[in-house]
């Protein structure tokens, strides 16, 4: 394969490195003259390990650094284009596309009309970026994208320090792409890594970049934000606090699903407990915790959302019946306390959606007994509610609920994401 690349920065060295490490052939262009010269040279324009040995193997045997003087010749050769350019923070907060759209523009410029080329954004764009921004300024461009041309995504994971290392040695490789045919000539580029290679929707691509970047960025925030609670408090030793934390067995070694998945809200006896009793004391001690705060916010207002989720697929026939499946607050106990599928039933019989029926292996007594205010009937076994049930909600991962739309062909509205 033959790769253009704009943008020698991190990323686009990195790749442009790695890419000929896999045996492609790649062109990268730099318009900034002094890091172009640079590179030529030999010598990479800031200090990452591992990167410099690419280097020396790779220039000018498989790895080509130009300006843009010979760009045309670059972009004859290729089968894709990639763009590692900078998309800085724009007007309020907005990702800046002025860099991306040139080297885009410049690309159509030199492009043969008669050669089917993807044109994939490594560098970092809040999600629908693509659907919304660059496809409709390539189509104002006369381009017919899946025709004439490809659109992709193919987000970067590295960290500054380690860019070659997490580059070869990466955990996964995400495709958002716009069609099949463009599909296929990326997977051509990472056909000799181990690595599992996802092809997902171009929205799908670029959300999992700012799911990892958000979720990194929320963790240190909320460790600096517990370290204001605890001198606001006082008399609380924060480092030892935390690295005794950082023994538990949920966090050491284990798997982050557990915690970091999508489902109805939290529940049971502890979270919301806890959660609420910090965000208090701390408050009367004279700090208001955004993040602590925000926290509850959120899970108070799941059961809105969830509902709302649940009609949107239903539609608003009230008379028909509703199967709940799962009604303890997690799989694998009764435990029913604060639980979400009695707050999301109690939200649809505020909507007026009174023909609920409900399910749970283990926990159908006790929420009876919590919960007799609710408009909602019981039924015994998992068989007969898929029978009786117009439409079926899950609202507990219980495995029994795993691949149920091969058990039946009803609207399923799975607020677990186990299907």
């Amino acid at each position: 394969m033959v790769i253009t690349i704009f943008g020698l920065g991190f990323v686009g060295l990195t790749t442009s490195l790695g890419f000929a490490e896999y045996g492609h052939k790649v062109y990268g262009v730099e318009v900034n003259k002094d890091r172009l010269d640079t590179i030529k040279g030999g010598k990479l324009p800031f200090l990452e390990e591992g990167l410099d040995d690419a280097l020396t193997r790779h220039l000018n045997n498989d790895f080509f650094p130009i300006d843009s003087s010979e760009l045309a010749k670059a972009v004859a050769e290729s089968d894709c284009v990639y763009y590692c350019v900078g998309t800085p923070y724009g007007k309020d907060g907005q990702a800046d596309l002025t860099y991306l759209l040139g080297a885009i523009d410049e690309t159509l410029a030199v492009r043969p009309k008669d050669k089917y080329q993807v044109l994939v954004v490594k560098s970092t764009i809040p999600p629908s970026t693509t659907e919304r921004k660059i496809i409709p300024h390539l189509k104002e461009k006369g381009m017919r994208v899946g025709e004439d041309l490809g659109v992709a995504n193919n987000p970067e994971f590295l960290r500054e320090g380690h860019c070659w290392d997490d580059f070869m040695n990466a955990d996964r490789i995400v495709l958002g792409v716009s069609d099949d045919r463009s599909a296929g000539i990326l997977r051509k580029i990472y056909a000799s890594v181990k690595e599992p290679v996802f092809c997902v929707s171009l929205n799908t691509g670029e959300f999992i970049k700012y799911l990892s970047n958000t979720l990194l960025a929320t963790l240190i925030s909320y460790s600096n934000e517990m370290s204001v609670v605890a001198d606001t408090i006082g008399g609380i030793d924060i480092a030892e606090a935390f690295h005794i934390l950082h023994m538990d067995k949920r966090w050491g070694g284990a798997t982050m699903a557990s915690y970091v998945y999508p489902g109805c809200g939290y529940g049971g006896y502890c979270l919301p407990k806890d959660t609420n009793a910090l965000y208090a004391v701390t408050k009367t001690a004279g700090f208001d915790a955004q993040i602590l705060k925000n926290v509850i916010a959120t899970n108070d207002n799941m059961p809105k959302f969830i509902a709302d989720k649940i009609i949107r697929h239903i539609g608003d026939d009230k008379s028909q019946t509703i199967g709940i499946l799962g009604l303890s607050f997690k799989p694998g106990s009764d435990d029913v306390r604060d639980t979400p599928s009695a707050k999301i039933v109690r939200e649809l019989n505020r909507r007026g959606y009174n023909n609920i029926i409900g399910y749970d292996p283990v926990a159908i007594d006790e929420f009876k007994k919590k919960y007799s205010d609710l408009t909602i009937d019981y039924i015994p076994t998992f068989k007969e509610i898929l029978d009786k049930a117009d439409s079926l909600v899950i609202t507990t991962a219980w495995p029994e609920f795993k691949d149920i739309d091969k058990k039946t062909s009803k609207t399923v509205v799975d607020c677990r994401y186990m299907n």
